[in-house]
Order: structure tokens, then sequence, then C-alpha cells
């Protein structure tokens, strides 16, 4: 035989209807089960560690304004 584990909903509210239990139940298996692992979010480019490494400077014509855009 398995545990008995404890219920995972309780009704608290004794007049309750059968349709608000329904829907109570409906909107927590939308939520999803919890129980799997958080999705990892992805990393801004702007704290990527490529950003810490010295490039060298556009030189020539136009350098100035080419050094302030992204590259």
């Amino acid at each position: 035989m398995s545990e008995q584990q404890p219920p995972v909903l309780r009704i608290v509210n004794p007049d309750a209807t059968p349709e608000e239990v329904a829907a109570l139940v409906a909107v927590f298996s939308a939520l999803g089960t919890g129980g799997g692992e958080a999705p990892k979010r992805p990393r801004p480019v702007w704290a990527h560690p490529a950003r810490g490494v010295r490039r060298t400077h556009r030189h020539g014509l136009g350098a100035w304004r080419a050094s302030g855009l992204p590259q």
C-alpha cells in the first residue's frame, strides 16, 4: 500500500457549490503542476562576458561615429 498524502486542495467554506469547486480546480490546474524545474532565463546581451574583452578601435574616416555604434 502507498502512504497517505495530505490533500492538495482543502475546501474550508462548507457551503461551496460544486461549480465553485470546479472553477477553483480549473484555475489551479491551468497554473501548472509546479513540480518541474523553472526554465532558465536567457542572459541579457549587456551582461555577456564578451563585453568585458577589450577590442581595437576603428580607425579612418567616420571612426568617431562608428565607435559609438553597437558591433
